[in-house]
C-alpha cells in the first residue's frame, strides 16, 4: 500500500511539474510585446524639436511673451498655431522601435498625462500668448502633437490653446475635429501603414489635411 502511494504522489508531482511548464511556456512571465511594424518614413526635410520627454514631477512652463503668438486659419475657417510659437515637440522615449510599449500600449498616454492644475495655469498664460478673445471654457490647452502620436507631454513648443472649430456655439466646451484626425493616425501607426515620423510631421504641419499627407485621407 505504502509502494502505490508513493508511487501515486510521485506522479502527481511529475504532471503538475509539466503542467506549470507548459503554462509558462505559453505564457512567459515577462514576455516581450511583439514589434510593430513600421514602414520607411518619407524624406520630408522637416524636423521636429524634441522635448525632455515625461517627468516624474512637472513643473508650469513658461509661455511665449503675451502677444506674440498669432492663430491662422485654413480656407474653411480652422484653427492652426503659429509655427513660430508651436512648431510641435516629440517625446524622445517613443521611437518607431518601442510603439508597442508606448504609444500602441493601452494606459499609456493617461500615464505620462501632466496633472491639469499644470496645464491649467499654462493655458492661462497661452491664452495671452495668443491673445485668445474667446470663452476660456471652449478655448482646449492641445497636444499640437497629440501624446497617442508621440508628442511631448510638457514642452510648451507642443501646446496651444486651440480655438473652437467654425460654426461652434460659444460656451459650449471645446469642439475639436483633431481629436478624430490623431484617432485615425494612431490607429494607422499601431497597425504597421504610417511610419511615426511621417505622421508626426504631418500633424504639425497641418492636422486638416494630415491624413491625406500621409496617404489615408479617410483615415483607412
Amino acid at each position: 500500500m505504502k509502494a502505490h502511494k508513493g508511487l501515486a504522489i510521485a506522479l502527481l508531482v511529475l504532471g503538475m511539474s509539466v503542467g506549470c511548464s507548459t503554462e509558462s511556456a505559453k505564457h512567459p512571465a515577462n514576455a516581450p510585446a511583439q514589434a510593430v511594424p513600421q514602414p520607411a518614413p518619407k524624406a520630408t526635410g522637416v524636423t521636429i524639436p524634441v522635448g525632455p520627454g515625461p517627468q516624474g514631477t512637472y513643473t508650469v512652463q513658461a509661455q511665449p511673451a503675451p502677444g506674440s503668438c498669432h492663430y491662422r486659419k485654413t480656407a474653411d475657417g480652422q484653427p492652426l498655431p503659429d509655427p513660430a510659437c508651436t512648431p510641435g515637440a516629440v517625446n524622445p522615449t517613443v521611437t518607431p522601435a518601442n510603439l508597442a510599449d508606448t504609444i500602441c500600449k493601452s494606459g499609456y498616454t493617461a500615464s505620462i498625462r501632466p496633472n491639469s492644475n499644470i496645464t491649467g495655469r499654462e493655458k492661462t498664460d497661452n491664452i495671452k500668448s495668443y491673445g485668445y478673445t474667446g470663452d476660456p471654457r471652449d478655448g482646449e490647452y492641445d497636444h499640437l502633437i497629440s501624446l497617442e502620436l508621440g508628442g511631448d507631454p510638457n514642452d510648451a513648443r507642443n501646446l496651444w490653446v486651440e480655438p473652437p472649430s467654425p460654426g461652434h456655439q460659444a460656451g459650449a466646451g471645446p469642439n475639436n475635429p483633431k481629436d478624430g484626425v490623431e484617432s485615425k493616425l494612431h490607429t494607422l501607426i499601431c497597425g504597421g501603414k504610417v511610419a511615426l515620423t511621417d505622421a508626426q510631421v504631418a500633424i504639425a504641419t497641418d492636422w486638416t489635411t494630415a491624413l491625406a499627407t500621409v496617404g489615408f485621407p479617410d483615415g483607412k
